[in-house]
């Protein structure tokens, strides 16, 4: 099955009616999309009374993509609450339990930073990482090129599926040395996630920008980028049962419009989404 759906659910203006409060935005959402990245986690790790509440605002069949908290992804390298490793990735998996019990715990996502590149030490980390999480399905994405590149490129893809990771394919600007190419490879025959970041080259490189997240995820695809990656995925589906699809392009609003577009173009019609309010006037 293709799930296709946006990072987080409060900034995608275009799907909710004039009088719409941020309260009743992610009930809303489930009425287009039968996913959401769940962004809030990468901050902070969230209270298990906001996990309820998320989890009873959407229909039975929707799936949560929860993002790791930076500090297990090593974004975050001095201000964490945690006084461990170990205490950090237990409040952590404890966040996730009603997401757990309700059949809505997709995968969790480790993104992690640009300067973690493959060396043997980060391989290390990263087994590590997938301990912890026991048999919690995780997905694995870096921003450092190394990866991929030639000399590497065949170990990384044989380390996940060996790890039980779960690939997140990126579309991104390729600048050197903190992106990574689209490998249209799948880690294990489940489940592959697919982020789709845009391809803003000039916004990508702007780091130091103290509005940089504003300018990055500024793009919006157009519809031959779109039916190409509607190809991709249904390459990919040849490979595995679950593709999720995750459009982070929110900076403008393109979103929303760029996953209607394409469910469109891959024929999708999801039935069991929530009811739409009407907005009459």
């Amino acid at each position: 099955m293709i799930h296709i759906g946006l990072t987080g659910w409060g900034d995608h203006t275009s799907l909710y009616g004039k009088n719409t409060s941020s309260q009743n935005k992610l009930f809303e959402y489930a009425g287009y999309f039968p996913t959401v990245e769940v962004d809030a986690s990468f901050y902070a790790v969230q209270s298990v009374h906001n996990a309820e509440t998320w989890v009873r605002k959407t229909p039975d069949s929707f799936q949560f993509i929860v993002k790791a908290y930076q500090g297990m992804t090593g974004h975050n390298r001095e201000d964490t609450p945690y006084s461990s490793n170990e205490e950090m990735f237990s409040a952590f998996i404890d966040s996730l339990v009603p997401y757990r019990k309700a059949g809505k715990l997709a995968m969790v996502l480790f993104q992690f930073p640009p300067w973690f590149d493959c060396t043997k030490g980060n391989v290390q980390y990263l087994r590590a990482c997938r301990k912890k999480m026991g048999d919690i399905p995780c997905a694995l994405e870096f921003r450092h090129q190394s990866w991929f590149e030639p000399k590497y490129r065949e170990g990384t893809l044989r380390f996940m599926k060996e790890e039980n990771w779960i690939h997140s394919i990126c579309d991104e600007p390729q600048v050197k040395p903190g992106s990574v190419p689209t490998v249209l490879e799948v880690g294990g025959e489940e489940k592959v996630l697919i982020r789709l970041h845009g391809r803003n080259h000039y916004g990508w490189q702007q780091n130091n920008n103290p509005n940089w997240r504003e300018v990055r995820y500024l793009y919006r695809y157009n519809t031959v980028e779109l039916k190409e990656w509607a190809e991709n995925i249904r390459q990919l589906e040849k490979k595995c049962r679950d593709i999720y699809v995750v459009f982070n392009n929110n900076s403008g609003g393109d979103a929303a419009d760029n996953g209607k577009e394409l469910i469109k173009l891959l024929n999708i019609e999801y039935t069991d989404l929530a009811p739409r309010q009407l907005d009459l006037f």
